[in-house]
């Protein structure tokens, strides 16, 4: 299959590349077709459970045909794969079903594909199995004429669009391939919300350009170019605090960090801001604000305490929270009901971890923004003193509800592997709906908890707290509990008094280590699929709130 080359490139040009990528986001539309074509090649998705039923009612000759390709394997493969999420690549799920007495010798009659139990449980979620689709099947129109009663139509949408996504912007084969692509496309199914697999694809593959685009062309300015262009878009406002400006503004551990790095690379905070739709705009809008922070890294060196090179090849990686809390606000902001409602800020600390004559010290002391200080036990522990001063200016606007995600912790993916961002939240109501909300989606989350009794692990014997533990134990928690200190209200008059705000931290990867249908090797959404089913559900008018 050849899929759609990327839009080119343009070096040096931030603005450029932001809306080069911007415009990519919906390339995953190629390969819909809005309605089916009379050539349209229909595709029948059976389980298990129905497979016997459709297997009765085919004349002999396909039964034949489908038993002879031992279809029923492909079925088992599916269940084996959907039990144990295995990532590695399986066996294509199809099976092409020939002409029989009409048809063309050339094109097959039908498509049976071979879904798994998994598929069928998440309602909201994505029917992995399906994500092969466009790769394995030949280039023809298609339609889905049948699935099983238990899987979304939305869920095998989704799957087909997330499966055609491909990252080859720098392969210089595709600018020489004059050749028109061929791919299949799909019909949109019938009874699918198709503004949900719009705006899920789109966050999807947003979060994915800006993860795997190179930290050449994805430093602080692109990043903060990324982001005016969304809010652009999404009708918001952005504004950016870029270098000394930290220093007047308040942000110093953000400053810090990102001191060392090149000009162009300036350190930077950067905002959006998104008011509720003003002609139907209800109820208290202060109350249903929400504040969304990502960590913005672009490279992270490890600062003065390098990293060795095996641990630094994939550092672009480092701003995958602010790739994610972007897909989320654009998520957010295309849910009709959610955009009436919620009153939106998206912050991202956004620096290169960089070595210099200028770059923060182990055994320095920071200031945060609300004061605290921190003793810095380890320069490569800096996601967490951007994100603090993040964190401090999220709450001093007293939201409803704080998220933040981050690539923090090597701890993290040593407790959860790859696949399962931790989870840590301060409201356990909150927590228990995410985690349903995870489990309705099929997009892994899962808790750890903020065990205050390590938070003594963090101590420092000149400065109110330190940014790392001095022994090797709960790594994530401990992270996780340094991020607690900034979310506690600051500040004159009754400030103090003010309850914290529910706050969401999520340590994840923000990058598959190895390719599966609808999740090739490099950047990844994790957990913002299963976030937009706990805030549409809490806030956006389907919940208690």
């Amino acid at each position: 299959m050849q899929f759609m080359p990327l839009t080119p490139v343009h070096k040096g040009d931030a603005a450029a590349v932001a809306q080069s990528l911007w415009e990519d986001t919906a390339r995953f539309n190629t390969f819909f077709d809005c309605e089916p074509r009379v050539d349209a090649i229909p595709i029948t998705v059976v389980c298990q459970r129905t497979f016997p039923d459709w297997m009765a009612r085919q004349s002999s000759a396909v039964q034949q045909w489908v038993q002879f390709h031992q279809f029923e394997s492909l079925l088992q493969d599916a269940d084996s794969r959907g039990r144990s999420r295995l990532p590695s690549k399986p066996r294509d799920p199809v099976l092409l079903l020939p002409p029989e007495a009409v048809g063309s010798a050339h094109r097959p009659a039908a498509v049976l594909v071979a879904a798994s139990d998994a598929d069928t449980k998440s309602a909201q979620g994505v029917a992995w199995t399906l994500a092969a689709l466009p790769a394995c099947l030949p280039p023809a129109a298609y339609v889905l004429q049948q699935l099983p009663s238990e899987l979304s139509p939305t869920a095998a949408a989704l799957a087909w669009a997330l499966g055609t996504y491909a990252f080859d912007r720098y392969k210089t084969r595709r600018h020489i391939d004059t050749a028109a692509p061929a791919y299949p496309t799909l019909a949109r199914p019938h009874g699918c919300t198709w503004a949900y697999v719009e705006s899920a694809a789109r966050a999807a593959f947003l979060a994915r350009d800006l993860i795997n685009t190179p930290s050449e062309h994805m430093g602080p300015a692109t990043l903060e170019a990324c982001a005016r262009v969304l809010a652009e878009a999404l009708q918001g406002t952005c504004r950016a605090i870029v270098g000394d400006a930290l220093l007047r503004d308040n942000f110093p551990q953000v400053h810090a960090v990102g001191r060392a790095a090149a000009e162009r690379h300036a350190p930077r905070l950067i905002e959006l801001e998104f008011a509720p739709d003003t002609d139907a705009a209800t109820g208290d809008q202060d109350a249903l604000s929400i504040v969304l922070v990502g960590k913005g890294v672009t490279f992270d060196s490890g600062g003065l305490d390098l990293k060795p090179s095996s641990a630094m090849r994939l550092m672009k990686k480092d701003m995958g929270g602010a790739a994610n809390v972007l897909g989320l606000a654009l998520m957010l902001r295309s849910d009709a009901a959610l955009r009436r409602r919620l009153h939106l800020r998206v912050l991202v600390p956004a620096v290169e971890n960089a070595v210099s004559g200028g770059a923060f010290r182990p055994g320095d002391v920071l200031t945060a923004r609300n004061g605290m200080t921190t003793e810095v036990g380890n320069t490569d522990a800096e996601g967490r003193l951007i994100l603090a001063d993040a964190l401090v200016y999220a709450t001093e606007s007293a939201p409803r509800l704080v998220v933040d995600c981050a690539t923090l912790t090597g701890a993290g993916r040593v407790a959860l592997g790859t696949d399962v961002p931790a989870m840590f939240s301060n409201d356990d109501q909150v927590a228990v709906e995410l985690l349903q909300a995870a489990e309705r989606t099929g997009d892994a989350l899962w808790r750890l908890p903020l065990h205050t009794p390590y938070r003594k692990l963090l101590r420092s014997t000149v400065a109110d707290v330190q940014n790392v533990s001095d022994g090797p134990y709960a790594g994530c928690i401990t992270a996780a509990l340094y991020l607690n200190e900034f979310v506690q209200p600051t500040g004159a008059g009754n400030a103090a008094a003010r309850p914290a705000p529910a706050w969401i931290h999520i340590d994840h990867m923000a990058y598959a280590t190895s390719s599966a249908p609808g999740r090739p090797e490099g950047g990844l959404e994790q957990g913002i699929r299963a976030l937009h089913a706990m805030i549409s559900k809490r806030y956006g008018g389907g919940g208690k709130e």
